[in-house]
Parts: structure tokens; C-alpha cells; sequence
């Protein structure tokens, strides 16, 4: 008998590394500390190849203030076949920036939004996976070139088409804005049932693409104290925010609300939920960065790219002192190669009809 042919199957192909851009955030803040920080654990790169938008002089600078001589980065000329295991560099500019730590100068925010749009252009045309942004101020990063009232309202411009939702993560605490960067002054009049109709739209759909979560449990906050009491301490609740729901959960959204915002993370109700839905910034964002300071990620939802940020700002006071903690910029770099695994996982489910949807990590909020 002759000896049959033994097919050897072939070797799988090796996956190529999520690639992670960097904007560097404004040079005078705590953003490069941060970002030096995390990658000097060689175990990241492991985790990602990451693509800093910077300097080699800004960086040198930083890396020297830092006293970070251990810190190795590699510059690249070009964004084709970027080196895994390496800390790459690509330079967006060559003049020398003068780096002045701790204050806030106006080449701070153009250098900051040079980084941020070089890296957009990379993400827009597929050279980078995901975006991972540190801070800018946003005073000195508005101007008439440059309109915008921070990283989300650019992105939504430029990505999103008006679909865009701010949302800071930490684990299953998951609170997203319904308005963001505006005056206190002004929410009350922004708030509308076509705009909560939306903005639940939008987190409904991006807790399943992106957080594998069939039945998404959402709760929305009241504005006023005590959710309006009936009516007497504000309408909005009667007149907007409880219509919005019901239309919400008419649709088939899982929608439930208007809860009084002071007790509701007080008595850690937002654990029945998977997503918290807050009326203005502050309402949302204090009591997250009380429970997650150091572990919370900004994630801007519906938008067609995947971008994270640290959910700290420049923090100007420590800047250059070696004292700012790197632990939201690391899950912020976490969160964004999730992001990129879970959202291809979606999109392949999605494709093949015959398929059977995968199994939710975190059904129902339960």
C-alpha cells in the first residue's frame, strides 16, 4: 500500500498588533508624562503598538524632566508597516516648540492640535486602529482655525455627523452626557425629547456593538433636584425627560427614569444598570471621578473611529514634577485595543446572518 499524502495543515497567520495612535495632548500639561509612564512597562507593547504624533525634541525634553533615560523610543518616517514592540515616534514637526512646563502658552494648544489632527488624518485613512488622545486646554486650543469646544466636538464633526456621546467608563460604570462642554447657565434650554431620543439612541447601539450587551439597561437622570418632586421644583422632567423615556422604551429600549441624581449613585443604584445617561457634565462626571479618578476613560460613542482619553485634564499645578499617577491614560490604552477587538467581532457576527449571535458578556445589567 503506498504511503497517502498527509495534508499539514497550514500555519495560522499571525495577527497583526492593534496599532494605537497618540495625540500628545498639550506639551506643558501632565499628558507626555503620562504617556512616557505607561510605556516604559515593556508588558505594553505587548499589549499594543503604539504610534506617538509628537516631536523628537518635545519628547526628549519630557524624557529628560522626567529623568526617564530608560524610556527608548523608535522615530518612524512613514505610517506603512509600523514596527510592533517598539515605542514608535512619528514627528509632526521639526522646529523647536519651546516646552513650558506647568503654564499655558498659546503654542501649547497649536502644537496640541497639530498632534490631534495629524493622528485624525491617520485614523481616517486606516494607518492606526484606534486613538487614544491626552489632554488639551481648551482655551488655548480654540481659536478661529480650530472652533471647537474640545476633543468631542472635533471628532463629531469630523467623524460622527452629530452623532457623537461622550461617555466616561470604568468597568461596569458607564455614564454617558446628554450635553457636554457648556455653560450651566444654558443646559436647561438644550435639553429636548428629540435630543435624549438620540443620545439614547446612540448608547443603546454602541452598548451592543462595542460592549457586547444584548439587552442594554439604561437609566436617565432628572435636572432638577429630586427629579422635579412632581413639578414643583422644575417641568423639564414632566414636560421632556419622562416623555423621551416613554417614547424610548416604546421603541424597545430598555429605558427607565427620571431618577433623582443625588441618591441615585449614593445608594449605588447605577449598579442595576448598564449605562447611566446624565443631563449636564458636572451631574454625570463628579460622582464618577469620585468613585473612578484614576481609572475612568473618556469614550466618544457614535462616531465611525474608536477614541479614548484619560479622564483628567492638563493638570498644569503638577506638570514637571513627576507626580502625576499614569493609571487612566494606561485603561484608557486598554480600553481602546478592546474596543478595536470587540467592535470587528460585532461587525463579523453582523455580516454572516447565519450566524448565531454571540453570547452577551453582561446580559440585561444583571
Amino acid at each position: 500500500m503506498q504511503n497517502q499524502p498527509v495534508n499539514t495543515p497550514s500555519p495560522a497567520p499571525t495577527q497583526r498588533p492593534v496599532v494605537i495612535g497618540i495625540s500628545q495632548g498639550d506639551i506643558n500639561g501632565i499628558g507626555l508624562e503620562t504617556i512616557i509612564k505607561t510605556f516604559s512597562d515593556p508588558a505594553m507593547l505587548e499589549v499594543c503598538t503604539p504610534v506617538l504624533f509628537s516631536s523628537g525634541k518635545t519628547v526628549s525634553y519630557h524624557r529628560k524632566a522626567l529623568q526617564a533615560e530608560h524610556f527608548n523610543y523608535n522615530i518612524i518616517s512613514g505610517l506603512d508597516n509600523i514596527p510592533s514592540r517598539k515605542f514608535n515616534l512619528y514627528n509632526c514637526y521639526n522646529e523647536e516648540v519651546p516646552v513650558e512646563l506647568g503654564k499655558e502658552t498659546a503654542q501649547g494648544g497649536l502644537y496640541a492640535v497639530k498632534s490631534l489632527q495629524i493622528a485624525c488624518d491617520a485614523l481616517e485613512k486606516g494607518k492606526i486602529d484606534a486613538l487614544v488622545t491626552a489632554p488639551i486646554n481648551k482655551h488655548n486650543t480654540r481659536t478661529d482655525a480650530f472652533p471647537y469646544s474640545g476633543h468631542t466636538s472635533y471628532l463629531d464633526e469630523r467623524f460622527g455627523k452629530g452623532n457623537s456621546l461622550m461617555m466616561l467608563i470604568s468597568g461596569d460604570l458607564r455614564v454617558a452626557l446628554l450635553t457636554e462642554h457648556i455653560p450651566v447657565a444654558e443646559v436647561a434650554a438644550s435639553i429636548s425629547v428629540e435630543k435624549i431620543l438620540k443620545k439614547l439612541s446612540t448608547l443603546n447601539k454602541t452598548l451592543k456593538e462595542d460592549f457586547s450587551i444584548q439587552k442594554p439597561r439604561i437609566a436617565v437622570l432628572g435636572l432638577n433636584p429630586h427629579a422635579g418632586d412632581g413639578g414643583t421644583l422644575g417641568k423639564e422632567e414632566k414636560e421632556i425627560i419622562e416623555p423621551a423615556i416613554k417614547k424610548a422604551f416604546q421603541d424597545g429600549l430598555l429605558v427607565y427614569g427620571p431618577y433623582p441624581a443625588d441618591g441615585f449613585f449614593g445608594n449605588m443604584a447605577f449598579k442595576k444598570f448598564d449605562a447611566v445617561l446624565a443631563m449636564y457634565h458636572d451631574q454625570g462626571l463628579i460622582p464618577f471621578k469620585y468613585m473612578a479618578f484614576e481609572t475612568g476613560v473618556n469614550f466618544t460613542a457614535g462616531i465611525s473611529v474608536i477614541r479614548t482619553s484619560p479622564d483628567h485634564g492638563t493638570a498644569y499645578d503638577i506638570a514637571g514634577k513627576n507626580k502625576a499617577s499614569e493609571a487612566s491614560f494606561r485603561h484608557a490604552v486598554y480600553m481602546a485595543v478592546d474596543l478595536v477587538k470587540t467592535r470587528k467581532q460585532y461587525k463579523k457576527l453582523t455580516s454572516n446572518p447565519l450566524k448565531v449571535t454571540a453570547p452577551s458578556q453582561h446580559d440585561s445589567g444583571e
